[in-house]
């Protein structure tokens, strides 16, 4: 019997890591300059809206598993995949699973109103009527982000555990352990 040791496929193109990362940089000096340093802030916000232009166009022509139709995947799979996340058996996933696809969809468009009404607060200034509440929507917002990162964060580190994948290096290398039907490296 012959045993394959160490075969990996790749998953995540470069643009796609490199844009993952982009992100969670821009996001934690956004959220971590906040009020104290404004052209920082702003900064970050346009690298958001800038990254997040890219991946939603990545996310229609890009390689395979940036692909939305690839890890997008119907309500009632995100439900299977959660509830064998409870059981402790989770099924190993190519790319992304059922739930981490709709947490990507998710952090998406919470980066882009976060994004948005921040830029909107940019333009109409904090003393109007609407620019207090675009600031109220902005901290609401980035507050909700931030705990879908922690959960994000969390999702990720139990994944890892159950699977035995290491999901924080393929995501800095693109690669991950071939599943034993995939036949190898593609």
């Amino acid at each position: 019997v012959m045993v394959m040791k160490d075969v990996e496929t790749r998953v995540w193109d470069p643009l796609v890591r490199i844009g993952h990362w982009l992100l969670a940089a821009a996001f934690v000096v956004g959220y971590a300059s906040g009020d104290d340093a404004p052209p920082m802030h702003v900064y970050a916000g346009y690298m958001v809206l800038g990254v997040i232009l890219f991946r939603v166009i990545w996310g229609f022509i890009g390689t395979p598993h940036a692909r939305f139709s690839d890890f997008v995947r119907p309500w009632g799979e995100v439900r299977e995949h959660l509830a064998s996340v409870m059981r402790l058996s989770p099924k190993s996933s190519v790319g992304h699973n059922p739930a981490g696809g709709w947490m990507v969809i998710l952090l998406l468009v919470m980066l882009l109103a976060t994004s948005l009404s921040g830029a909107g607060l940019w333009i109409l200034g904090e003393g109007s009527v609407l620019g207090e509440g675009l600031e109220e929507a902005h901290e609401f917002l980035a507050n909700t982000t931030l705990l879908l990162v922690v959960i994000h964060v969390g999702g990720v580190l139990v994944e890892s555990l159950l699977s035995g994948e290491n999901l924080i290096k393929a995501m800095l290398t693109g690669r991950k352990p071939a599943a034993p039907s995939a036949g190898g490296v593609q």
